[in-house]
């Protein structure tokens, strides 16, 4: 078992799934229903199963397209869903900066 990549991964996810909206859903979850053990068991399941998934499409690929060009390709995609929702969301803002 390689233990620093094993750290790596956790702390790297760790920190971006830091209030992102599975956390915020998980949040929104407890507060409505006020019962943490069925949330946090049926969130856990999910992040496995969609990590599993992650991984394996991952090892599928890297036969296929080498690495770099993967690090190229996410990060494109990356720029891409921010630039989408700067687009979506300025028209949002700007009309409330003109109410305000």
């Amino acid at each position: 078992m390689d233990f620093k990549l094993f750290f790596t991964a956790f702390c790297l996810l760790f920190l971006a799934e830091l209030g992102d909206k599975t956390q915020l859903t998980v949040f929104t979850l407890v507060t409505q229903y006020n019962k943490p053990l069925p949330v946090f068991l049926g969130a856990s399941c999910a992040l496995v199963l969609v990590t599993l998934i992650g991984a394996l499409f991952g090892h599928v690929v890297t036969r296929y397209v080498p690495a770099t060009y993967m690090k190229v390709i996410a990060g494109v995609m990356f720029v891409g869903i921010g630039i989408f929702l700067l687009v979506e969301a300025l028209p949002q803002l700007l009309h409330q900066l003109g109410r305000g």
